[in-house]
């Protein structure tokens, strides 16, 4: 199984270490670094740490696209992104004692010409059994359908898909007449789309429900520190594990996705998914940019993972 991620708005993270983050007033920084980022980019990043190789595509700004080269260079990860004219955005992280504040930027405008070679580059390497992460939002010029479009030619292949995005993307992707295998919204997401709000488990155990019987295999469903609800036709479970060291809370969603592709690969139950891809985000958490702990690391984090089967509709 070859494993493809398609970022179309990446970005370059800009994290700044701060004692405590006061609106209006004036700062000195601990300390900041920048990061290589946009959800598939991230995803991507964190498999390689796990020993499992991906391509990721995209578009990429010539401009400053340093970083990102960098990143896949020292990784092993194949590049197969298109360049534009222009610079990647540029999203600032602050962080303090009470978290992570994120300014995200819109992105820079592409050309649509910049897309369709993507979708070429789509079209001419995924096999049918590969799986292929569609991640992150759009930027300005992108169609708002692409992602809905994508999951018609590659399920149509053959095909794994596993959606990760939000906003007019998500909506078009998952009001389509073919969904993806697998979803992860976080709790927010899921809401946003249905166009109601969710507050307890079982609303969420509703919405997740008609998706699977539209046709989706698999919908983990984030809760920050709810932890996360896992399902399909069969079964669901919830998994939480509480962090202890956290470094920073970018991309702990996107290492999730890794987790769950990681443990996709392995042909895992249920309960090995879930186990899997929280160990990831808890053990990125610890981490600052885009990676994961030694992999021991990560198997006694994903062994003291608690989950619990829910009994109910998915008995």
């Amino acid at each position: 199984m070859a494993v493809f991620t398609l970022t179309l708005n990446p970005a370059i993270d800009q994290t700044v270490m701060l004692d405590r983050l006061i609106p209006g007033e004036v700062h000195r920084a601990r300390s900041m670094r920048l990061d290589a980022g946009g959800k598939g980019i991230n995803t991507a990043s964190c498999l390689a740490d796990w020993g499992v190789p991906s391509t990721v595509m995209g578009l990429l700004g010539s401009e400053n696209v340093a970083p990102f080269d960098a990143l896949f260079a020292a990784k092993s990860i194949v590049d197969r992104c298109q360049r534009h004219a222009g610079s990647t955005r540029v999203n600032l992280k602050l962080v303090d004692a009470h978290g992570t504040t994120d300014i995200n930027m819109e992105g820079t405008a592409v050309p649509p010409a910049g897309v369709d070679a993507v979708i070429a580059t789509l079209d001419a390497q995924v096999q049918a059994g590969d799986l292929v992460i569609l991640a992150g939002s759009l930027p300005p010029g992108c169609p708002p359908d692409i992602y809905a479009r994508l999951i018609v030619m590659l399920r149509g292949r053959g095909a794994i898909v596993l959606l990760d995005s939000s906003g007019p993307a998500l909506r078009h992707a998952l009001d389509g007449a073919v969904l993806p295998n697998i979803v992860k919204p976080n709790l927010h997401e899921l809401a946003e789309w249905h166009g109601t709000p969710i507050d307890a488990p079982h609303q969420i155990i509703e919405v997740a429900t008609g998706l699977l019987d539209r046709g989706v295999d698999l919908i983990a469903v984030s809760m920050g520190a709810q932890g996360a609800l896992f399902l399909t036709r069969s079964e669901l479970l919830r998994a939480g594990l509480r962090a202890n060291n956290v470094e920073s809370t970018v991309g702990a969603g996107d290492a999730m996705v890794a987790g769950l592709a990681a443990a996709l690969i392995e042909e895992a139950g249920l309960d090995r998914i879930a186990r899997l891809s929280t160990a990831f985000a808890v053990g990125k958490l610890g981490c600052a940019g885009p990676h994961l702990p030694a992999r021991d690391r990560i198997e006694a984090l994903a062994a003291s993972v608690e989950t619990e089967i829910l009994m109910g509709e998915k008995q």
